[in-house]
């Protein structure tokens, strides 16, 4: 039997609960409004990009609605954000991916990867070993990395393969009369479309909108994040403040960067030679030798039992 005292514990510990659900449906109510407002904003951000990434452009609705709400503006995240934020400048695709999303797509991969190789073993597709799934999600987290890492060595040879003709274009400019930003306008007119000329074009955006010349190269300089390009921006600059000839810095430039360039190509000639020894002595060493002792060997053989 229950006393009056068990009757009202029970309405006040039932009290408790309806007080406790209207304030978590309530609060639910506030929260998905908020995250239908951040999901709608998302969308409408990524409607107008596009990205080489197939992986990055089939997912992006789904990273950007679902995971992206939660990774964007969290301090905890400022150091990777900043990191990143450099990568993607420098593999030169920060009109197609931000920071906050880069985050987010990692974080997406980790549950991707092993779901695509659940679906292609229960589909028959392909036989994926069950031993290979524990390490899926890792590789899903450090795929955005190595697609970067990818983007940012593709870009860097063809900054380097470039630099030579613009500087000398630069040099040429300025020894016919121009100045240096007369020069860089002249070179990004006439020149072939590359990474390089697209930098020195921001340059001139930049100077355009009030940044000084100094300011501008420099930036140019982090954004491609490069040794040889930094060592040329920072000589430039140099002669700028110490207001020496531009024309004479850009034709002295121009031939180091190409003895550089020629000595860059002497080791790697080097190198590929030490690396054609390998299969020299793993592939072709032994089937010069099956040919030459081969038949001794079977001569000796066949004579010995006959």
């Amino acid at each position: 039997m229950f006393s009056i005292t068990d009757y009202r514990m029970v309405v006040l510990y039932a009290g408790y609960a309806l007080i406790a659900a209207a304030v978590f449906w309530f609060t639910r109510m506030l929260l998905s409004e908020q995250e239908n407002i951040s999901a709608s904003e998302n969308l409408r951000e990524i409607d107008g990009k596009r990205t080489s990434n197939a992986l990055v452009r089939a997912t992006r609705p789904f990273f950007s609605q679902y995971i992206l709400p939660s990774v964007r503006g969290r301090p905890g995240l400022e150091e990777s954000r900043v990191k990143y934020r450099r990568k993607i400048i420098s593999a030169g695709v920060k009109d197609e991916i931000t920071a906050d999303e880069f985050i987010a797509f990692k974080i997406m991969l980790i549950v991707v990867f092993p779901l695509i190789a659940g679906f292609v073993r229960a589909l028959s597709l392909y036989d994926v070993p069950k031993e290979i799934f524990p390490i899926l999600p890792i590789l899903g987290y450090f795929y955005p990395d190595f697609w970067v890492s990818s983007l940012i060595k593709e870009r860097h040879v063809r900054v380097l393969k470039s630099l030579p003709f613009v500087v000398d274009l630069l040099a040429l400019s300025t020894e016919a009369g121009l100045d240096f930003i007369g020069a860089i306008q002249k070179v990004v007119e006439k020149a072939s479309p590359s990474p390089l000329i697209d930098e020195l074009e921001q340059v001139l955006k930049e100077i355009k909108v009030g940044s000084s010349r100094a300011e501008a190269l420099r930036e140019m300089a982090f954004r491609i994040n490069m040794q040889e390009v930094n060592s040329f921006i920072a000589v430039l600059v140099s002669a700028d403040q110490m207001g020496a000839s531009i024309g004479k810095i850009l034709r002295q430039q121009s031939d180091q960067i190409r003895t550089l360039r020629f000595v860059r190509a002497e080791k790697m000639g080097a190198l590929s030679a030490q690396k054609l020894m390998i299969p020299t002595f793993v592939l072709i060493l032994p089937a010069i030798l099956a040919v030459m002792l081969g038949p001794f060997f079977l001569h000796a053989v066949i004579g010995g039992n006959g």
